[in-house]
């Protein structure tokens, strides 16, 4: 039964495709049953794809015009689904039956050229390119879309103005928060949200969550359940940026986060990267070394979310990375490349996670081993199984400080003398934002502030850095990152007190018997020294 004659909108169209999809995709059938259901005009179903999917669709004459980088070929394995990439006035094209289809948007992001995007064959064109010669063109020759291309759709400009702007300003995470009667942007700069642009439509805010899912190989279809995912983004400098999408559902529709990975960015800077470039205070650095050059055991890297966990593992991982031993890491997703080393990333869809992907590495003859995070019982009893059996291993966890790592532990119902014998160290890490030298201010602490930082042996600062904002630093008052982090070797008394089950206080008291180790004590050494702020230290670790 068609639908209204009136312009279609996101949901009707997303409607018809539900239908139409559900019979096989031949011969440009789609075009046509969406022509059909829809009701609408061939320029403006056109149109419409474009702006609300980001798909494109050739006519015939444009057909005409473009030049084949790439003939027919299957989109997979044993499937009957083709593909052809084309070069269109300065657009790389990848066309096919079916572009929703999750094998194309895979295919799209994995083996096309950068900057290419889906488009929907019309009747007989596949067919086309099996009866024509054709030429094949460099794809050096093809210039890519960016956020500057005077073609592309509002929506389409919008996302990618948001992902070059982010990256542009250094930001880790894009949000898109879908409101009542608009969309807005915010970013994660140095561990904080900062505004940014701001749609004033709701359909628009639909169209916005689409285009992202189209673009990470979502279903579009489906708004009621969180869904993930990832894709490839280049800047107009070149640079090509991983994307890690989540999709979560809102009362008013749907939020997207995006989570930038620049895996070339450790690779760029192989030579440099290290614990001192990372800003560790020199004692705490030496002694990760230190832990990190062991034949075997277990060196665990733990914080809050955000707190620098992977990039610490990484700079560690790449200090003892000499060429003469076997690494391999297991991670989700792989969000540096290291040379040299073998990184498998996790596919649970199709059966590969932690668990399953350690246990294949164990016989893969490793000597050192990264596991990107233990979350489950199952990886940390075979990873705890490996540091026993002669590896090395370097993981992440969740918690906030080391009676939380054992915890979880615990928790995880691994044995105490297993996990004591395993475990060589963990280093507890925390990332504070730099007050900005351009505008920083002092003043004397409050007697409140006083009272507290006494009351937890602290020593109390004689003046106190305050942020107050500037054009230097986005009126925040703060400018880059540095961290701080408090280094737990165990020792034989830890160990005993791990296997006897001691008490919470007999296990701080051994594992702070240095009180200048504290996490919270180097933190205020940082305002002391006019690095940081209290209000800082207050909101990443906490006066307690």
């Amino acid at each position: 039964m068609p639908l209204s004659k009136l312009t279609p909108t996101l949901e009707m169209l997303n409607q018809a495709l539900v239908i139409v999809r559900q019979s096989l995709a031949v011969n440009g059938s789609i075009w046509v049953q969406l022509m059909e259901t829809l009701n609408t005009e061939e320029i403006v179903l056109q149109k419409l794809l474009m702006d609300l999917h980001g798909v494109a669709s050739l006519t015939d004459q444009d057909l005409g015009q473009a030049s084949v980088l790439q003939g027919r070929q299957k989109i997979s394995i044993g499937a009957d689904d083709e593909y052809v990439i084309l070069n269109h006035l300065g657009k790389v094209l990848l066309i096919t039956e079916d572009p929703w289809k999750s094998d194309a948007a895979m295919l799209l992001a994995r083996s096309s050229p950068i900057g290419a995007i889906l488009a929907l064959a019309r009747p007989h064109q596949m067919a086309h390119f099996a009866q024509n010669q054709v030429v094949k063109v460099q794809t050096s020759e093809v210039s890519t879309i960016s956020s500057s291309d005077p073609h592309s759709s509002p929506v389409v400009t919008f996302v990618d103005h948001a992902i070059a702007k982010a990256y542009e300003d250094g930001a880790s995470d894009i949000h898109f928060e879908t409101g009542r009667y608009r969309i807005d942007v915010k970013y994660r700069l140095d561990g904080v949200m900062a505004p940014g642009v701001k749609m004033e439509t709701p359909v628009v805010a639909e169209e916005v969550v689409s285009r992202i899912k189209v673009l990470a190989q979502l279903d579009i279809t489906e708004r009621r359940r969180p869904q993930d995912g990832r894709f490839r983004w280049q800047h107009s400098s070149g640079d090509n940026i991983d994307l890690r999408v989540s999709i979560m559902p809102s009362i008013f529709g749907e939020d997207a986060v995006l989570r930038l990975l620049d895996k070339a960015q450790l690779r760029q800077s192989e030579e440099s990267m290290s614990l001192d470039v990372l800003g560790f205070d020199e004692k705490v650095a030496k002694i990760i070394r230190e832990l990190a050059e062991r034949p075997h055991g277990m060196l665990l890297i733990t914080g809050p979310t955000g707190s620098g966990k992977t990039t610490t593992v990484y700079a560690a991982l790449t200090e003892v990375n000499n060429g003469l031993e076997k690494i391999i890491t297991i991670e989700d997703p792989v969000e540096y490349e290291l040379p040299g080393v073998l990184q498998i990333p996790v596919n649970e869809q199709k059966g590969l996670t932690f668990a399953t992907g350690l246990r294949s590495i164990l016989r893969h003859d490793p000597d050192k081993i990264l596991v990107g995070e233990i979350r489950d019982a199952e990886t940390a009893e075979i990873a705890v199984q490996s540091a026993l059996t002669g590896h090395l291993v370097f993981t992440t966890v969740h918690a906030n400080s080391l009676l939380d790592v054992l915890g979880r532990f615990q928790h995880f119902g691994i044995e105490p003398f297993a996990l004591a014998s395993a475990l060589n160290g963990v280093v507890v890490q925390r990332l504070l934002r730099k007050v900005c030298k351009h505008c920083v201010q002092s003043r004397l602490p409050t007697d409140e502030e006083t009272q507290k930082l006494k009351s937890l042996d602290l020593e109390v600062p004689q003046h106190l850095p305050v942020a107050m904002g500037c054009s230097h630093c986005r009126q925040t008052g703060y400018k880059g990152r540095f961290v701080v982090a408090e280094v737990h070797q165990l020792s034989d008394r830890l160990r005993d007190l791990l296997v006897h089950k001691s008490s919470i206080t007999e296990l701080k008291k051994e594992a702070y018997i240095d009180n200048s180790s504290r996490l919270l004590v180097q933190a205020i050494n940082n305002v002391q020294n006019g690095t940081t702020t209290l209000e800082e230290v207050s909101r990443a670790i906490g006066l307690v």
